[in-house]
């Protein structure tokens, strides 16, 4: 991901906007798209700023509150699938995708033995 323009570019373009000057046209005089013209308009009239918004950052783990749940389900039904953990989470009102109910249980090191001879 590219980082965001300047914020002398965006308060350049927002001041054109604001002096009359039609959205096409101060795209081309700056050399941006129009979508961005549009979007820091808008940006402008909403927040009164310009300044981009925050970029990146993981956001919080979901199941981490549900953890005890989830550890209490894997030894009572050490067969229980991940779609299937999945749905019981969803049942409880915890709507996650099948890609965190396994990154969750990787991270925490819990594992699906479905056949005892195997290590």
């Amino acid at each position: 991901m590219t980082r965001p323009l300047s914020l002398d570019l965006r308060e350049r373009v927002v001041a054109s906007i604001l002096a009359g000057e039609s959205c096409r046209s101060v795209a081309d005089r700056f050399g941006v798209a129009v979508s961005s013209v549009v979007k820091w308009s808008q940006r402008h009239r909403a927040t009164g700023s310009v300044a981009p918004g925050k970029m990146g950052g993981h956001g919080k783990p979901v199941l981490d509150l549900h953890r005890a749940f989830i550890v209490e389900r894997i030894a009572q039904t050490p067969h229980l699938t991940l779609h299937g953990l999945k749905a019981e989470l969803a049942a409880r009102g915890v709507k996650v995708s099948h890609h965190a109910v396994w990154m969750f249980l990787r991270r925490e090191g819990l594992r699906f033995k479905k056949n005892a001879i195997r290590p």
